[in-house]
């Protein structure tokens, strides 16, 4: 086969295949090039939080163009960076250990004397930087990427949930007809539930150690016995890196924080799930029409098909990036004893859970904006379901002390074919009903029927505003 075609035709993942293009955004920070970068950071930071340790201010000088130089790679490191710690880790066959010598190598050429070239990856086991790294890459990735695409989704359907406020909709619980609802309330269900979920996963604190081999600071205790090395790594993780920092760990970092973070990415996508399958399903029964787009093709022999593929394919994406999230959260809380290293291979598929979930978000986001309601055929299907009011009736009924409310309505209404008529009938032969209320029951139709869905679209904006308003 022609290799000399287009390199992404041979990708072995559709995400760098067929799907590059759409995740160009978190290509920089979750690719094998993003996770050198971070530990490069990590590198450069541990050796300039050391040189600002009073107590090691005599023996670590930093020269100034020491200090540049690590202060650029901090703020960007160079694709060529890149290439050159793969080329040292041909020889290395480690990939933190060629961190250090690429380090090593950009310092001695910028004057660093001997002594600062010691202090580089000082006490550090790989897993230090390691987990540093990832814990970085992935509130970088929230920040930047997915956090703005979930708000994206919340922002369409809260715009979607003010234009529908007011429209009537016979809901179905079971499949079946159900007590009417608006259109409006029940996207404000799914944006008020997606909103929960991003909440959680902002609070997600994410956790780092810098504590050595198995997580007692041993190596930091050997060589400076007087210094508090638990404070230098928590103003180091906090204060300089911005994580968190978690005091008691093995060699590897537990991991907790990194899968209550998958956790609620997965919460979030299944409740999409649930969105994307309501919507195909509306969809189905015309109650949304799909925009149409010149050109395009929804089925190879049925010219007439306007498929909702958008939300297939976001149904589709947030399970394959949930199925990694239950791997995660299976297997990166465990290790053998004070380390093994399973996780290390199975956190190299971040990138994969988090650009199949991001391409969940960009699929639903388009296929919101491709949709308008069908108020007409929305109309229809709620007039032709008058039974839907003989909750409204038994339970007036109840009010005025009918004890067999329920089964009236029952014999007249479950399984049969009901017209508005017959409702009017059975409601003017109850005696024990006043006027007011028969005349009121009389003149309901299942349009008008909907509760307080309006009044609960108002309640949510209130209360989100109110805690947008409160948040700092």
């Amino acid at each position: 086969m022609n290799r000399s075609l287009d390199p992404q035709l041979f990708a072995l993942s559709a995400v760098d295949g067929r799907y590059r293009s759409k995740l160009e955004a978190l290509s920089p920070l979750v690719s094998e090039a993003g996770l050198i970068s971070y530990r490069l950071r990590v590198e450069a930071e541990w050796l300039l939080h050391l040189a600002a340790v009073p107590e090691l201010a005599s023996e670590l000088r930093l020269n100034p163009k020491v200090q540049d130089a690590l202060r650029r790679l901090i703020e960007n490191v160079p694709e060529a960076a890149c290439a050159r710690v793969k080329t040292l880790e041909q020889t290395t066959n480690h990939d933190v250990k060629a961190v250090e010598y690429y380090l090593r190598e950009t310092l001695s050429e910028a004057g660093a004397d001997p002594r600062t070239l010691a202090f580089i990856h000082f006490a550090c086991t790989s897993e230090d930087i390691n987990n540093l790294a990832y814990a970085l890459m992935l509130a970088d990735a929230r920040k930047s990427v997915i956090g703005p695409a979930m708000q994206e989704i919340i922002a369409q359907l809260e715009d979607m949930t003010r234009s529908y406020r007011d429209l009537p909709m016979l809901a179905r619980t079971h499949g079946q007809t159900a007590s009417p609802t608006t259109l409006g309330k029940e996207l404000a269900v799914f944006a008020h539930r997606l909103r929960r979920q991003v909440s959680q996963l902002k609070d997600v604190a994410l956790e780092g150690k810098m504590s050595g081999a198995v997580g007692n600071y041993n190596a930091h205790w050997a060589a400076y016995p007087e210094l508090d090395w638990v404070e230098i790594a928590r103003r180091f993780i906090e204060d300089r890196l911005g994580l968190t920092q978690n005091l008691l760990t093995t060699q590897i970092e537990n991991h907790d924080s990194m899968v209550e973070f998958a956790g609620a990415i997965s919460r979030f996508n299944t409740i999409l799930i649930g969105l994307c399958r309501d919507i195909w399903s509306y969809i189905s029964i015309d109650y949304f029409k799909q925009e149409t787009k010149a050109g395009e093709i929804g089925s190879s022999t049925m010219p007439h098909k306007v498929n909702p593929i958008d939300f297939e394919n976001a149904e589709g994406n947030c399970g394959v990036a949930n199925a990694l999230a239950q791997h995660f959260a299976e297997k990166l809380p465990i290790s053998r004893w004070q380390r093994d290293l399973t996780d290390s291979t199975v956190q190299r598929t971040w990138g994969t859970f988090l650009a199949h979930s991001l391409l969940a978000y960009l699929s639903l986001s388009k296929g919101l904006s491709k949709i308008k309601a069908n108020p007409p055929v929305i109309a229809k299907d709620l007039a032709q379901a008058p039974e839907v009011l003989g909750e409204a009736i038994q339970t007036c009924m109840r009010r005025y002390g009918v004890v067999d409310a329920y089964e009236r309505l029952k014999q007249a209404t479950r399984g049969q074919k009901v017209e508005h008529a017959d409702l009017v009938k059975l409601i003017e032969g109850c005696a024990e009903l006043p006027l007011e209320a028969k005349k009121r029951l009389q003149a309901m139709t299942p349009d008008l029927y909907v509760g307080l869905a309006a009044q609960l679209v108002d309640l949510y904006f209130e209360r989100e505003n109110a805690h947008a308003t409160a948040r700092p």
